[in-house]
């Protein structure tokens, strides 16, 4: 379609990828570029789009308790005043204010999510922008608490169409004249491990935490705590490698490889934070697991336990109820509501209850308010949630990160969505990390617990030890 030539017009062209080319196998030649990202459903069932972005105009990052923002084209950087996510919000509504209205009349602009808009990482430690915690822990990770990008192109591939859909700002050229096209993905070094996993909590001291959180819930401190174990391991090579493996083990529906100037975020969660599309909010909590088997009959006897088992939809229903108030902070009266309660969703690795809340989003919130407002997620923190943060400071010995923050989009249609980033690896200075916890309560098991870490990640760090 055509569109009038000035920067704040948007074209939306159909695009063949050069010679059959996946779209992981093109995102391949832009990998290790600095803020490349790939949001990918990875063939999911759950999952319909694929969204490529690269070279974002500007930057906006949280650490240290700062929030700054950059334009790498004017290598300016300046501190902003403004919360992190509310800086995010400001910045798109600025740079796409004004923007023809041509465009917005097609149904591809209204099908497509996103098209143009911010996109990034948010870790769990964004948390404390919003939230006074305790700081017990050290700051040992290069990854910042924020890393988004303000992107005025995308890629986008409809999985149920096979359709390739190229979204620009008109001072874009058309993506066959871009760089990109011509340029090959570059050879890339053999990703492997180069130690052992590592895990930083033994089985007796993840015991003894689980006993801590035990006296803290007789107490009456708390009702669940959200308990993990990090696994550490040296590696070298290239990321992208290790994520295409990961993707190839686990189809999960909110795949996302995302590389910093410091480091990598391989993410294969299976977890939707929250979503919104025309004001209808959705948040899917995830609580309760319990392993896969090859032997179908075995499989099945699993995923019924899950269903029927008795600690794991109470467990459930305490973070449905913790975050149906998160989501009323910015939803209209009466709007928040339960349709789907204890449903059952298998994965290559593990069954998990998954429940559905939804929403209707108030008049004078926006997505990022909502967002805000219910950051971390609260099917990883425990209830009530400021406490539970607390104990989770205390008790696990080193800061999460990225692990169970969230990987988000941000659209110019004011829509919205983000995962919770379980199952999801950081990479920087040649080592890798990667986290696996578990809601406690009152009668949980610590010897059930801790297999139930284990088996999170049974087909993530074999995969990738598979690879030497």
């Amino acid at each position: 379609m055509s569109q009038p030539n000035t920067d704040l017009s948007l074209i939306i062209d159909t695009v063949c990828l050069p010679e059959g080319e996946t779209i992981q196998q093109f995102f391949a030649r832009i990998q290790q570029h600095h803020w490349s990202m790939l949001l990918d459903s990875a063939n999911s069932v759950a999952g319909r789009y694929h969204i490529m972005l690269w070279e974002p105009e500007s930057l906006v990052t949280a650490q240290q308790q700062k929030v700054w923002i950059e334009n790498p084209a004017r290598q300016t950087r300046i501190q902003s005043t403004l919360a992190p996510l509310a800086c995010v919000d400001a910045l798109v509504q600025q740079r796409f204010a004004g923007l023809d209205q041509t465009c917005k009349q097609t149904s591809w602009y209204q099908q497509l999510p996103f098209v143009v808009g911010a996109a990034g990482l948010c870790g769990y430690d964004l948390g404390r922008y919003y939230e006074q915690l305790p700081d017990l822990r050290e700051h040992s990770y290069r990854c910042p608490d924020m890393a988004v990008g303000i992107f005025t192109q995308s890629v986008i591939v409809d999985t149920h169409t096979d359709t390739v859909y190229h979204c620009r700002l008109s001072h874009h050229a058309p993506l066959h004249q871009q760089p990109l096209w011509q340029q090959p993905a570059a050879p890339a070094n053999r990703f492997a491990l180069t130690s052992q996993w590592q895990s930083n909590l033994s089985q007796d001291a993840y015991t003894q935490a689980l006993a801590q959180v035990h006296r803290y819930i007789v107490a009456g401190d708390c009702y669940q705590i959200n308990m993990a174990q990090r696994f550490e391991a040296g590696y070298q090579g290239c990321e992208w490698q290790a994520y295409r493996a990961l993707t190839q083990a686990n189809n999960t529906p909110f795949s996302a490889f995302i590389r910093l100037p410091q480091s990598c975020v391989l993410s294969i969660s299976p977890e939707r934070f929250i979503s919104v599309n025309h004001n209808k909010v959705q948040t899917k909590p995830i609580k309760g697991t319990r392993p896969r088997y090859p032997d179908k009959t075995r499989d099945a006897k699993s995923a019924a336990e899950l269903q029927e088992a008795e600690k794991d939809r109470a467990e459930n229903l305490m973070i449905v109820d913790l975050l149906r108030n998160d989501l009323s902070k910015h939803c209209q009266p009466h709007s928040v509501k339960v349709p789907h309660l204890f449903a059952l969703e298998s994965y290559e690795a593990v069954h998990h209850l998954v429940s559905t809340v939804e929403g209707e989003l108030n008049q004078d919130s926006t997505p990022l308010d909502l967002l805000a407002g219910a950051f971390p997620g609260g099917s990883i923190t425990g209830a009530p949630k400021i406490r539970a943060m607390e104990i989770i400071e205390q008790l696990e010995p080193h800061r999460r990160n990225i692990y169970c923050g969230s990987i988000m989009y941000y659209g110019i249609k004011q829509d919205m969505d983000s995962s919770i980033t379980i199952r999801t690896l950081l990479a920087e200075n040649n080592q890798l990390y990667c986290w696996a916890g578990g809601g406690i309560v009152l009668d949980s098991q610590a010897r059930d617990e801790y297999q139930e870490t284990l088996d999170k990640v049974s087909r993530i760090l074999p995969a990738l030890e598979q690879m030497q």
